[in-house]
């Protein structure tokens, strides 16, 4: 009897050493990595991207996971969404920079402004200049005295335009209506161109910048049998030397 207990005890014993032995010992806890925060996002546009100057556009955005958006070229701090009116002067690329926990993302916006073409420069001739500023002056059936009014103005007129350009060599011719023998109207015609020159003269154009010649009624201007095509024939008419 005394035998069987010690057996039993012995065998409880081992059991007990068996069981501790087949437990494992298990590793400490591994702490867990909280995850990063989202990166920002960021959109600008702008609406209208092309303007006139002196128009205005505005500029939307919006960001997310941003604490701290600003836009360059002049607008500064912003919301972290909204829009804002402006005007640039030239072409401008507008730049967001959204900033956050989670890093810095950027976008960015054009507004094209279409500068005004520069004004298309003419040139224009001597000959097409003398021909606008220079005008032909008119006389009476017969006579070779300068008109009062109209033609004593334009007589001015042309003095002031010569004066201003010397190196424009010119003729007067002197030309008449086609009534009376050619020989007369060849001295009336002389009579009328020479009337101008003096006229210029006397207004400051100097003589060494023309010259005067005669047609008489060689070449009208008019070939009409009327007083209008007449009137139009009797002139001192002016033609840039070349």
């Amino acid at each position: 009897m005394k035998l069987s207990k010690t057996w039993m005890i012995a065998v409880s014993l081992a059991a007990v050493i068996i069981i501790a032995g087949c437990q494992k010992k298990q590793p400490p806890p591994v702490p867990t990595t909280p995850p990063p925060p989202p990166a920002p996002t960021a959109s600008l546009t702008a609406n209208p991207d092309t303007i006139k100057p002196g128009d205005g556009t505005t500029l939307t955005w919006k960001t997310e996971n941003a604490t701290e958006v600003t836009i360059d070229n002049g607008v500064g701090t912003v919301d972290v969404s909204g829009s804002r009116r402006v005007t640039p002067a030239q072409t401008t690329t507008y730049t967001l920079t959204a900033k956050g926990a989670g890093g810095t993302q950027t976008a960015t916006a054009t507004v094209n402004v279409n500068q005004p073409r520069p004004p298309t420069t003419t040139t224009v001739s001597d000959e097409e200049l003398f021909a606008q500023n220079v005008k032909d002056i008119f006389f009476e059936y017969d006579k070779a005295d300068i008109r009062p009014g109209v033609d004593a103005q334009n007589v001015q007129a042309d003095a002031q335009f010569l004066q201003q350009h010397p190196n424009m060599m010119f003729t007067i011719e002197g030309h008449c209506d086609e009534r009376g023998s050619t020989d007369y109207n060849l001295t009336l015609g002389n009579e009328r161109a020479n009337a101008v020159a003096q006229a210029l003269q006397k207004a400051g154009v100097p003589a060494s910048q023309m010259r005067v010649v005669t047609f008489g009624k060689e070449k009208p201007f008019c070939t009409e049998h009327t007083d209008d095509c007449w009137q139009q024939n009797r002139r001192g008419h002016f033609v840039l030397s070349k």
